[in-house]
């Protein structure tokens, strides 16, 4: 029986188990010219930035709606209203606690060279935190404007936010991965084309 052999970093170790492989760093690595640890770090710390971004809306809004069940205005709502607030603090409350799991996730693997499962868990719990936000977001939209305006123009602006949403979020980035578009080509043995770009020339990949 032939026994597959996984990819080792250069201490020797192995990158993958049977359940994260290091597949994709080991590819990018070779195509990039990098070590498979220079990969993951660096897919760590985009992950670790993004995370930032998505968090910190989370934070207001959840902040927000905390805050709102302690006004007076809050007893005046209605049945409806009160499904939409439950739904847009619950699904912020789940957004919070997804978002924040990669920090616990890698506290917990911490210095046991797990960082491909780290970059695969992380990368899936923030897919899943922004798939929250959307229904989130929506629904604290709904029920502000539903008190302001009516719940007509409410429905309005709440269809119109998770429209965008959708399509900003989800929609363009899937055509355009699906078309191919801007894709840069690996360079010959992970080293950067040698000729000498002129300030007179356009730029290239390689200088984007």
């Amino acid at each position: 029986m032939r026994v597959q052999e996984h990819p080792k970093s250069e201490s020797g170790e192995p990158l993958s188990g049977r359940r994260f492989a290091a597949t994709a760093a080991v590819i990018s690595a070779e195509s990039r010219g990098e070590t498979v640890d220079q990969v993951l770090d660096r897919n760590v710390a985009e992950l670790l930035q993004e995370l930032r971004v998505a968090f910190t809306g989370v934070q207001i809004l959840f902040a927000f709606l905390l805050s709102l069940a302690f006004t007076q205005r809050f007893q005046e709502l209605d049945g409806v209203d009160l499904a939409v607030y439950v739904t847009a603090l619950m699904c912020t409350a789940l957004a919070t606690m997804v978002l924040i799991a990669p920090v616990s996730f890698h506290r917990l693997v911490f210095r046991r060279r797990q960082k491909a499962a780290l970059v695969v868990v992380a990368d899936r719990l923030l897919m899943a935190g922004l798939a929250l936000l959307i229904p989130a977001i929506t629904s604290s939209v709904l029920l502000i404007l539903s008190v302001a305006v009516g719940r007509w123009f409410a429905i309005a602006g709440a269809s119109l936010t998770a429209a965008v949403a959708l399509l900003t979020w989800y929609a363009l980035p899937v055509a355009i991965r699906r078309s191919g578009h801007g894709i840069v080509p690996p360079h010959p043995h992970g080293h950067q084309n040698s000729r000498t770009l002129h300030p007179e020339d356009p730029p290239g990949p390689e200088s984007v």
